[in-house]
């Protein structure tokens, strides 16, 4: 609502034709004279292709780890939590857009240069950087290790002899330069919102096939390598040993559980926040809004690699991490832009030459990280509950001006309570983490 009271009472011609350069786009506050606003720039982007962005945003590689959530949680603990988390994150996004309508401010890093001047900025950019570069290594990471075994299975390979399209290391590079990369050199967010629904359209294929699969998977089941009298299919799981185990008939294991704690519940918070951190892009969607086992798939290749659906399945969620690497690199580079160019104007150069870095760093640790539970579980409990919980609250209590909620108002108040809860979810989760790792029990050690 304040978003719409300033793009209704502020409408001078100068604040309509300001500076249409990259200065324009993250509203740089050189100017004090001149209070920078939305209606600045002119959004471009449909609702449809905008909802289309951020839904691509949230649904990520995320949705992959829920299920090994639910399984470490039980089914009523992790719903209550699902829930209270995107609740949570809803109202994070709510204190986010309202001090961004107050200001008129449209770039993460400039409510925090707005909040706390340069160190805020830069809390902000570390955060946005770190949290984002952890979700494109989680996408990635997806590719590098499904690719090859959706080939193998196409193409039948049951003793792959070290061809080169069957390494993921070759092929995520590959799809880096020959998708990613194009995707990312676009000028606007909002050119991908095509990309982006056709990205959904894949998640909600792989969310049709598990529920399909659930009446057809019995427990336990049969590991396919362990019935081949050659095993030399090379499925990633199979030779895992943080892999879903094999269970006996009559095994607890095959029981749902409704409610489950155990040394592992210590990753679920964290990957629940990190599934739904979409707060870096909430601003530059908005801005552009035209203004009216830890990888569930692995699994399944357990049980019958060749089996259709599951391929096909695997191909649409390997499309859809892939079509979502682009809209989450925008928020990094616009914040790097913030940190070292704040006031220079647009320059392809410069614009592609920051995209190619950033890829070429995530490669680097797509290859040689461990797991992907480490990326989830670390990440989610640092940056996640920066932008989810902290920088949201502190920035709106700073920012928004005292004559119109006094700080002991009721909305400041819950604000305030809202970043100590984020500061608690960070102290716990990273606690939990470290006494996980250091009892050598964690299975992200393992591979898992």
């Amino acid at each position: 609502m304040g978003v719409m009271c300033v793009f209704i009472t502020d409408r001078t011609p100068g604040n309509a034709e300001a500076n249409l350069a990259e200065s324009s786009e993250f509203l740089s506050n050189a100017d004090d004279k001149k209070t920078p606003r939305f209606t600045d720039f002119e959004g471009k982007t449909s609702f449809g292709m905008s909802v289309f962005n951020l839904g691509n945003a949230i649904m990520g590689s995320g949705i992959l780890g829920l299920a090994y959530a639910m399984a470490n949680t039980g089914i009523v603990l992790f719903i209550i939590l699902l829930t209270v988390i995107a609740g949570l994150s809803s109202y994070s996004i709510h204190l986010l857009l309202k001090s961004s309508g107050v200001v008129g401010i449209r770039a993460y890093e400039q409510l925090g240069f707005r909040a706390f001047g340069t160190p805020g900025k830069m809390a902000a950019g570390i955060a946005i950087t770190l949290q984002n570069i952890g979700a494109m290594s989680s996408y990635l990471y997806i590719v590098k290790y499904e690719f090859p075994l959706v080939i193998q299975a196409f193409l039948k390979v049951d003793n792959p002899s070290g061809e080169w399209y069957l390494n993921g290391n070759y092929l995520v590079v590959i799809v880096s330069c020959s998708v990613i990369l194009p995707l990312a050199l676009m000028k606007q967010l909002g050119y991908l919102g095509y990309t982006s629904g056709f990205s959904l359209s894949c998640m909600v294929f792989f969310l049709i096939a598990v529920i399909y699969k659930t009446f057809q998977v019995k427990c336990p089941f049969d590991d396919y390598a362990h019935n081949r009298t050659a095993l030399g299919f090379n499925t990633s799981v199979a030779a895992d040993p943080g892999g879903v185990a094999m269970t006996p008939e009559g095994d607890p294991a095959c029981t749902p559980r409704l409610f489950n704690l155990n040394s592992q519940t210590a990753y679920t918070v964290p990957i629940l926040a990190f599934a739904f951190v979409c707060h870096p892009e909430v601003l530059p969607i908005y801005t552009e809004l035209h203004k009216v086992e830890a990888e569930l798939l692995h699994t399944y290749s357990r049980i019958d690699p060749y089996d259709t659906l599951i391929l096909c399945v695997r191909l649409a969620v390997l499309t859809a991490v892939t079509l979502t690497v682009p809209i989450v690199l925008f928020p990094v580079r616009r914040a790097i832009q913030q940190l070292f160019f704040p006031n220079k104007t647009f320059w392809w150069p410069r614009h592609i030459a920051i995209a190619v870095t950033l890829l070429t760093i995530i490669n680097l640790l797509v290859i040689f990280a461990p797991n992907i539970l480490g990326i989830f579980g670390v990440i989610g409990a640092t940056s996640a509950p920066c932008l989810i919980f902290i920088f949201p609250a502190v920035f709106y209590i700073r920012i928004v001006p005292k004559e119109e909620e006094p700080m002991r108002s009721a909305p400041k108040i819950l604000a305030a309570c809202f970043a100590i809860l984020g500061v608690l979810f960070m102290v716990m989760s990273l606690g939990f983490i470290i006494i996980d790792w250091t009892s050598g029990s964690s299975k992200g050690s393992s591979g898992h």
